[in-house]
């Protein structure tokens, strides 16, 4: 009988997490999931809690020994655990930190260990900052709150990582992911976490700037899709942007949706447009999006429900909840 391949997700109950767990166990391999359960939710494996392929621990991973009992054998290690809110990065820096480099480090030690074919490290396009579009690998890095340094910073480790240890690493910088299990709790972030709760409300959009910004969202199962071919390949050492190469404005989700609309103040240091340019994943990797923009977005409303219980984002609660953005953000350089 063959032995089963055998996968670590970290962060594998959280958004993208756990829709890597689907698709490797689709892909008939044991997946062992390491979650401390800060920002994900078991309710998202759920499913999978009979299957004899699949192991959950709640693990920090700043606490990770180096031969945890699930690194064994283990040939492929999906780094997804880490802190990932913007605003809250400004206030408590050091715990974003900690969490997204030391964390790492703790994972790449455990990988090193169980000498792993491939480490696929998820990175943001945040480290960026306001940068030309569409943005390729070689375009300036310019980091401009501690969630975008630290995910940056966790990168070149896994890098140093595979210099100087030979660990096979690739990293892959997602632009605007979104999807079923989006995070639906906690601090004021994700656009659709938002607007998904004041639609259920009958609320107005509480839309930032014109409207007319555009992100490059890219739906969570070709998220996944790339990692894993990440994965496969024999090429390592890469980075690779992942996006659709072609952005959607904010106005134009609201049009989706439907409904009422309020503008707030533009925020200091965020981007009009963000866009990958997609050439060298698709070239390298074989990797191509297959969700549209639209056809994402009535998925995820077929779920609409899940965010009955999101909290309701106001005007007043939203400033309340970026006064240390337009505090820290309004004199930054945003040039480098």
């Amino acid at each position: 009988m063959k032995t089963k391949k055998i996968a670590v997700v970290t962060g594998g109950a959280g958004f993208i997490g756990s829709h890597m767990v689907d698709l490797l166990i689709k892909k008939n391999f044991h997946v062992n999931v390491i979650d401390n359960l800060s920002g994900g939710r078991l309710e998202n494996l759920k499913h999978h809690f009979k299957n004899k392929n699949f192991n959950f621990e709640k693990i920090d991973i700043c606490k990770l020994k180096s031969n945890h009992k699930f690194f064994k054998s283990c040939k492929y290690v999906f780094h997804f655990a880490g802190i990932g809110d913007i605003v809250p990065s400004i206030e408590k820096p050091i715990e974003y930190l900690d969490a997204n480099i030391m964390g790492t480090a703790k994972v790449l030690e455990a990988s090193k260990k169980a000498s792993v074919k491939k480490f696929v490290y998820s990175a943001s396009s945040s480290c960026y900052g306001m940068a030309k579009t569409p943005t390729t690998e070689k375009d300036a890095i310019n980091p401009l709150y501690p969630y975008a340094m630290s995910k940056y910073l966790g990168e070149k480790i896994c890098f140093h990582w595979n210099k100087l240890y030979k660990l096979p690493v690739n990293s892959i910088r997602i632009f605007n992911a979104y999807g079923p299990r989006v995070k639906t709790t906690g601090v004021y972030g994700a656009v659709f976490g938002v607007f998904f709760k004041q639609k259920l409300e009958k609320k107005p959009f509480t839309i930032v700037g014109n409207g007319n910004q555009k992100r490059d969202f890219i739906f969570v199962t070709d998220v996944v899709d790339a990692f894993f071919k990440a994965s496969q390949t024999k090429v390592s050492g890469e980075v690779f942007n992942l996006g659709t190469g072609k952005p959607s404005s904010i106005n134009s989700l609201v049009k989706i949706l439907g409904g009422e609309k309020i503008y707030l103040p533009e925020r200091p240091g965020e981007p009009n447009i963000t866009c990958a340019n997609p050439k060298k994943i698709k070239k390298i990797l074989k990797w191509k999006p297959k969700v549209k923009f639209e056809n994402g977005v009535k998925i995820m409303l077929k779920d609409i429900q899940k965010w009955k219980t999101a909290p309701l984002w106001t005007v007043s609660s939203i400033k309340k909840a970026t006064k240390s953005w337009f505090s820290y953000m309004k004199n930054i350089n945003t040039n480098g």
